[in-house]
Formats: structure tokens, C-alpha cells, sequence
């Protein structure tokens, strides 16, 4: 079957199929191997691509940077304070500007509701880097780093989320898993587990593709029998930090430690993040955790993090190569 994504924005997980998705894993495979192989193509060259960050960024910058600099395109970084978008000018009125100037528009913010009104208002993709709801470029990198590390086709792999799963990540890999037919589960405990509504939308996915979308409040039997035990950040960006005692003192328990590691009872489980990751006090923040709360890590022990089990930073690296096969995809 034939996929043409030309002239389409990414939103959400929700607007693909499993084979357009399964396309720009391919995709971004290929080019992934001519950056290292050194025969790589530019096919990008004249077009100019605007990032606007309300949120900063290290990866999902560096990744969009890069890509779009690898195919020859120009870019423009607006961040928290360089545009007038929702502060002086609506988001509709910047989409019908930057529309005209940009061949595409990438967003990374807050609200879901502004990324999809720069899509309606703006003539040209618009590419979510992040939003409170979505973070639909992460999982198709961490789907293209689970092909990199087990010999197992997508629908036959089993992995776990343990942590916050309201987030948006939580949310992100569900759908992506219900879309390509995984065997995934949720650890955390029953008041953070994402809304009835949610868990009805995403069981609605899973019956086409033939997935298993779960949620445990036992750390342990979360993990049972993983290829990958996935977790993030307790508190998001934007979260009131004063929530941080009540966080630590519910998810504790689902840090991914060695033991955790250990209870998925597979040799070659392999641990993923996200990233940035609290997995010391070696940071500002992560030493005045310490401080008031007395842990000295929290979603994931540094020994975890530092181990031979660790992809996480294959998984930074591939949200360049997955970016660029969206830019490509989108624009070439």
C-alpha cells in the first residue's frame, strides 16, 4: 500500500494509521543509516521550518535543529519569550502569519488545543513537540530504538510504564502501542492511572490491532515479562512543585530500581527514559530534592540508569532520525 503523508501535520499518535506509522520507522531507519554511512541526500534544501518552544528543550530542539539542517532546510528558533503567540497575539492570527513565511510550524508547549489551532489556521504542517496531552514525536523514536534492541516485530513486544500515567507520555505510548497491536502496561497506583474516558478511547484502538493495554497497581507484576520498563519524571514542567512530597511518597514505590529490573524475569530487558531523568543529585533540582525529601533519586536508581541495560540515550539520538523522517515525509 502506497503512503503519502505530503503536506500532513503531526498532532497526535490518533491521526496515523499503523502502517503509516510502521512507514516513518522505516523511513527514519534508512536515514539513520546514510547520516552514519555518510551517503545521506538532502531533500529539504530552500525550505524553512519555525520551532516554537513555550517549553524548553535539549533533544526535542537539538532534534529538529539538526534534522532540518542535515536535509538542507533553514530554521528558526521562537522560544518562551520570542514571539507574541498567546500573550499579545491570538494563536490563530501567528498561525496566519508564520503560514505564510514557513513551510512548517513545530510546537512545543502547553495547551493540545494550541497546536491544533495553528494545524487549522496556519496552510502548512505543523509538527507537535510536546504538549500537556500529546508527545507524539517521543514515542516514534522509542518505537524505532525497541526495533534497534530486540529481534521481536512491534506487536510481539511487551513493555511497561511505571510512574505518572496521566502524563503525557503514559498516554502517548498507549496509543502507540494500542495502534501497533503491543502488549503494554501501566504501573502506578490507582489514582494515577489516566481517566475511565481515556482507557475507553484507548481499548476502542487495541480491539482493531489485536493489542493488550493494562494497568496494576503492583510495581512487580507491571513488569512481568517486559522487553522494555519505560518511566519518566514524576512532576512535569508546569506542574506546581509543591506537589513533589505527595508524588515521591506515591510513586516510590515504582522507581525503577534493580530489583524492579530484575522482576520482569527477562535477561534482556532493557531500561528506557525519556530523559531529563532524576537519577541522582548531581543536578540543581535533583540535590534540592535530596534535601527536603530524602531520596537521592527518584523515578529511576542511577545504577539503573548507568547500567548495560540502558538505552536512553539511543533513544535521544532517534528523536533526531525520527524527526527527520517526519520533515521528510512532510515536506520532501
Amino acid at each position: 500500500m502506497a503512503i503519502n503523508l505530503h503536506g500532513r501535520s503531526i498532532l497526535a499518535l490518533e491521526d496515523f494509521t499503523s502502517a503509516e506509522m510502521r512507514f516513518l520507522l522505516d523511513m527514519a531507519k534508512e536515514l539513520k543509516s546514510a547520516k552514519r554511512g555518510g551517503f545521506e541526500r538532502q531533500r529539504l534544501s530552500g525550505k524553512n521550518i519555525v520551532l516554537i518552544f513555550e517549553k524548553d528543550s535539549t533533544r526535542t530542539r537539538s532534534g529538529f535543529e539538526v534534522a532540518a539542517y542535515d536535509q538542507g532546510a533553514h530554521v528558526t528558533y521562537m522560544g518562551p519569550s520570542g514571539s507574541h503567540i498567546g500573550q499579545s497575539e491570538t494563536v490563530k492570527d501567528t498561525a496566519r502569519v508564520l503560514g505564510r513565511m514557513y513551510d512548517a510550524i513545530e510546537f512545543r508547549g502547553f495547551a493540545q488545543a494550541d497546536v491544533e489551532s495553528l494545524a487549522r489556521h496556519a496552510g502548512v504542517p505543523v509538527y507537535n513537540g510536546l504538549t500537556d496531552e500529546s508527545h507524539p514525536t517521543q514515542v516514534l523514536a522509542d518505537f524505532m530504538t525497541m526495533r534497534e534492541f530486540t529481534h521481536k516485530h512491534l506487536s510481539d513486544i511487551s513493555f511497561a510504564f511505571m510512574g505518572d500515567g496521566r502524563n503525557n507520555m503514559a498516554r502517548s505510548l498507549a496509543v502507540g502501542a494500542a495502534k501497533m497491536g503491543m502488549q503494554f502496561t501501566i504501573g502506578a497506583p490507582r489514582v494515577l492511572w489516566p481517566g475511565a474516558g481515556f482507557q475507553e478511547h484507548v481499548s476502542k484502538i487495541a480491539k482493531t490491532t489485536g493489542a493488550s493495554i493494562k494497568y496494576d497497581d503492583n510495581a512487580v507484576a507491571a513488569v512481568a515479562g517486559a522487553d522494555f520498563v519505560y518511566t519518566d519524571v514524576w512532576l512535569s514542567m508546569g506542574e506546581d512543585p509543591a506537589q513533589w512530597g505527595e508524588r515521591i511518597k506515591l510513586l516510590l514505590p515504582y522507581q525503577v530500581n534493580a530489583a524492579l529490573m530484575r522482576a520482569a524475569g527477562n535477561p534482556f530487558v532493557k531500561f528506557m527514559h525519556c530523559l531529563p531523568s532524576f537519577h541522582n543529585a548531581d543536578t540543581k533540582m535533583g540535590k534540592d530534592i535530596e534535601i527536603r525529601y530524602g531520596v537521592p533519586a527518584m523515578e529511576v536508581s542511577d545504577e539503573v540508569f548507568e547500567s548495560a541495560a540502558s538505552i536512553v540515550f539511543d533513544q535521544a539520538e532517534n528523536r533526531m532520525h525520527s524527526i527527520k523522517a517526519i520533515l521528510i515525509a512532510t515536506l520532501g
